[in-house]
């Protein structure tokens, strides 16, 4: 199976991949990273076929990353963003990259960047129209009007609000309206809150692709990581010694 590497225009600062592939009838067990809880409570075929496809995609991503997708799974945080995570029980603390998957207009999307960064990733059809009426669900003030004024641009717009939610991991959780692009080519700097996102947007075979990030991840925990803390900290404190203790003379 041919899988797609999406090359943005413009470098990002840390290592970065993307991937897309066309979202094909998966099974289950040829699924390392799917959860069979969240496969179950798919309702509709084409939700399950994405889902699949975009788990099969991650964890091929991560093999080209250095990373054997045994050896970890994909948890939700609060506000339903995956995040890696090793298995527990296998004790590495190599650090793992974050990760956002999408999917859209029959191809399942994937991104990849540095532990210490998070990333977002969109893309829809590149003529794809959005009506009107729904501008002002999406923007407000000058982009606003902006937008009206600029009506075939609006798929891009989109695009790169989504991919800005899902850098920050917020999804939905994010009013899109709070987030104001700025209008023009090259990377741009998205102030929201205390973060600064990077967004850059291009055009690949048809689908307009909107890649965000910033260095502000979001980890899950797992015990390992609580008993590995506690572990440096009692050391810190002298409360471990390391190595034996002998007395001089005496066998």
């Amino acid at each position: 199976m041919i899988i797609e590497e999406l090359i943005p225009p413009y470098p990002l600062p840390v290592r970065a991949l993307c991937f897309r592939h066309p979202i094909q009838d998966f099974e289950l067990e040829q699924v390392l990273l799917a959860s069979v809880d969240e496969v179950s409570s798919f309702a509709v075929e084409k939700r399950r076929r994405e889902h699949l496809t975009g788990r099969w995609l991650l964890a091929q991503a991560l093999e080209q990353w250095g990373i054997h997708p045994n050896q970890v799974e994909v948890q939700r945080t609060e506000q339903r963003a995956p995040v890696l995570s090793y298995l527990s029980g296998l004790w590495i603390n190599t650090p793992l990259p974050s990760i956002s998957i999408g999917h859209s207009s029959g191809w399942a999307y994937v991104a990849l960047i540095e532990a210490d960064w998070s990333v977002g990733i969109d893309a829809e059809l590149a003529n794809r129209g959005i009506a009107e009426n729904a501008f002002d669900m999406m923007s407000r003030g000058k982009e606003l009007t902006w937008l009206q004024q600029n009506p075939s641009r609006a798929i891009e717009l989109w695009t790169g609000k989504e991919s800005v939610q899902k850098a920050l991991q917020l999804g939905m959780h994010l009013n899109p309206r709070k987030i104001e692009i700025p209008i023009g080519k090259g990377v741009k700097n998205i102030p929201i809150e205390k973060s600064i996102i990077q967004l850059q947007s291009w055009v690949f075979d048809g689908a307009r692709i909107s890649l965000a990030w910033h260095d502000d991840p979001v980890r899950i925990r797992s015990p390992e990581d609580a008993l590995l803390d506690a572990t440096r900290e009692a050391m810190q404190e002298g409360e471990w010694g390391v190595g034996c203790k002998t007395t001089s003379g005496k066998v």
